[in-house]
C-alpha cells in the first residue's frame, strides 16, 4: 500500500465497481445523515484501502430494503492499489451483506449514472397460501390466487416509449416522465408459485417499478381490468394507479452501458 503522502503525487484513476447487496437493513443506496446506507458503507471501506476519502457515484439510488445483484458505482483515486487487491481487500472489511463482484479501471469520462444506457430490474412474488419464512426478505407474499394471464397482458402494454407519470412517486422532481421500456414480462420460477416480473428500460422514475408491480397485481387480483390498466397509464395520474409494492421483492439486476 502506498503511504498517504505519496498518494497525492500519483495520477488519477477512475475505478468502476460492480456490487451486490442484501438491502434489508440499509436505508437505501444514497448517503443519509444518521442513517446507514450502502453508499456510506462503501465510501468508508474504500477510503481505508486507498488511504484517502472518496466520493462514490452510484448508477441508481435503490430504496430502503431493495436489493442489488449488479449495482455499478465509480470513484476516483490516486492510489496504485491493484484492482484484484482492491476487490479482495474491500470484501475482507465490508459487512457480509455487501460484496464487490468486480473492479475495473475505466476512462476518466465514465460516470456510473450518466454513462448508463439502461437498467434491468426483477420483482419476485410468492403466490402461495403460506409464506416462505426463509425467503420473505426477498419476495412479496400474496396468498390470494393471481390471474397471471391478466398480469402478463398488462405488462405487455408498458413496452415501448410512454409517459409513465401514473407510475412515478412524488420526489421525482421535474424529470422527463417519458421512458422506453424494452422488456416487461412475467415468468415463473422453478417453484411455479414464484412469479418474477422482469423490466428493462432506458431509465426508471422514482418508485416506477414498484408502482407498476402494485398496479399489475391489482389486475391479477381482479380489482382492475387490463383495459383499466391501460386507462390508468394514459391518464398519467398517480392517484389512479395501484399501491406501491413492498421493497423487499425488488432487485436491481444489471446496469447496461
Amino acid at each position: 500500500m502506498v503511504p498517504f503522502q505519496e498518494v497525492k503525487n500519483l495520477p488519477h484513476r477512475n475505478i468502476k465497481l460492480v456490487v451486490a447487496y442484501e438491502g434489508t437493513k440499509y436505508h437505501g443506496w444514497q448517503r443519509q445523515v444518521g442513517q446507514g446506507s450502502i453508499q456510506e458503507v462503501l465510501e468508508q471501506s474504500v477510503s481505508k484501502i486507498v488511504c484517502h476519502r472518496v466520493k462514490i457515484i452510484g448508477a441508481g439510488r435503490t430504496d430502503s430494503g431493495v436489493h442489488a445483484l449488479g449495482q455499478v458505482c465509480n470513484f476516483t483515486t490516486r492510489s496504485s492499489v491493484p484492482l484484484e487487491g482492491l476487490r479482495k481487500g474491500l470484501n475482507s472489511i465490508l459487512p457480509k451483506d455487501i460484496q464487490v463482484l468486480k473492479a475495473d479501471e475505466v476512462s476518466h469520462d465514465f460516470h456510473s449514472r450518466y454513462s448508463a444506457k439502461g437498467k434491468i430490474y426483477a420483482y419476485r412474488i410468492l403466490n402461495a397460501l403460506e409464506p416462505d419464512i426463509f425467503a420473505q426478505r426477498y419476495e412479496w407474499h400474496i396468498p390470494i390466487p393471481l390471474d397471471t394471464e391478466a398480469m402478463a397482458q398488462c405488462l405487455s402494454l408498458i413496452k415501448g416509449k410512454h409517459d409513465f407519470s401514473a407510475f412515478r412517486s412524488s420526489g421525482s422532481g421535474n424529470r422527463n416522465p417519458v421512458r422506453t421500456v424494452f422488456r416487461a414480462e412475467l415468468a415463473r420460477g422453478a417453484n411455479p408459485s414464484r412469479l418474477i416480473m422482469l423490466f428493462e428500460a432506458d431509465g426508471f422514475l422514482r418508485h416506477m417499478v414498484r408502482n407498476i408491480v402494485g398496479t399489475v397485481v391489482a389486475a391479477g387480483l381482479g380489482k382492475i381490468s387490463v383495459r383499466d390498466f391501460d386507462d390508468i397509464m394514459e391518464s398519467r395520474a398517480r392517484e389512479r394507479a395501484g399501491v406501491k409494492a413492498p421493497p423487499n421483492g425488488l432487485f436491481l439486476v444489471k446496469v447496461i452501458y
